[in-house]
């Protein structure tokens, strides 16, 4: 139990609504596991009072916020700084406030890569010439592939229904990449769900992501491409967490692929943000097993065993 008192430093998430998000079981388990006066609340606030908000956190002297929908674009503007990834992905999910400065981070792409070098022996795969496949081309991919970009994968390509998007992701995400001082090289390209050129590309790729919400919620469907083109030596990465192994990865681990689930990214993104805040690591199992519980999932499904 928190006990909360005038010393007790805030810490929340703010969102329209946020009555769903798991981050305050999340982050509480690891402030009681640290024995911190902390406490992390979730703040509703709707769009129009996006600004006065923003501005009673900083005179309230929140230490920080996690933002969700519908903010993390409108957030941009209300702040000093933005981090390099969420210029590049174009949304701030995490704010820090500063002596009288408001920081914009976004940890969904730190987030990711940390959830996949957790799986140390897949992730060791991924060197040298690296060719990766991207379903869904909205904020999700956005930070996808801005994560492998970062860390220099060589190829990616961006499938979507309304191949438009992928295009648009392409010719808005590239010149940001190519225009950083990282040096980057990484070739984007847009293909349509679906067709064969997918096919294709999947049947050689070393790296396949789902961001889109297909599978989400114990659905049996797996409506994204001919599953008959994946290769067993293709990892497969679904960032959507409920259920832990959706039905796409199913199918990939019956292909004999490894396959990666959402819930470790979920994680991860929000320990980036309680370091930011606190400046200690919290307790990633402590995290995983408060979110879980959340959830109303067993270890046993959480681990796919």
């Amino acid at each position: 139990m928190i006990n909360i008192s005038g010393k007790t430093k805030i810490v929340g998430v703010i969102g329209e609504p946020v009555t769903h998000s798991r981050s305050p079981q999340m982050h509480n388990a690891a402030i009681a596991k640290l024995g911190l006066n902390f406490a992390y609340l979730p703040f509703e606030v709707k769009l129009p009072d996006l600004t006065t908000a923003i501005q009673g956190l900083k005179a309230l002297q929140v230490v920080g916020v996690n933002v969700t929908i519908p903010h993390k674009q409108n957030v941009i503007p209300l702040l000093d700084h933005i981090s390099t990834e969420a210029h590049l992905i174009g949304a701030v999910n995490t704010l820090v406030f500063d002596q009288d400065q408001i920081f914009g981070h976004n940890t969904d792409a730190e987030g990711f890569i940390r959830a996949m070098q957790e799986e140390a022996h897949l992730f060791d795969l991924l060197t040298g010439d690296v060719r990766a496949v991207v379903l869904g081309a909205g904020g999700a991919a956005r930070a996808v592939v801005t994560a492998l970009a970062l860390n220099k994968v060589t190829e990616i390509t961006i499938a979507n229904r309304t191949v438009s998007k992928a295009v648009a992701l392409v010719e808005d995400l590239e010149p940001k990449l190519l225009h950083t001082d990282l040096q980057l090289s990484t070739c984007l390209t847009s293909v349509e769900i679906q067709s064969s050129q997918l096919s294709d590309l999947i049947a050689t790729c070393d790296l396949l992501v789902n961001t889109t919400s297909v599978g989400m919620g114990n659905t049996a469907q797996v409506d994204l491409f001919n599953l008959g083109c994946l290769s067993a030596q293709t990892i497969v990465y679904d960032i959507v967490y409920t259920p832990p192994v959706t039905p796409l990865l199913r199918a990939a681990e019956a292909k004999g692929c490894p396959i990666i689930g959402g819930l470790g990214m979920l994680v991860h993104q929000g320990a980036i943000a309680f370091e930011k805040w606190t400046g200690i690591e919290p307790n990633i199992e402590i995290m995983r097993e408060a979110l879980v519980k959340s959830l109303g999932l067993s270890a046993k499904q959480e681990k796919n065993k």
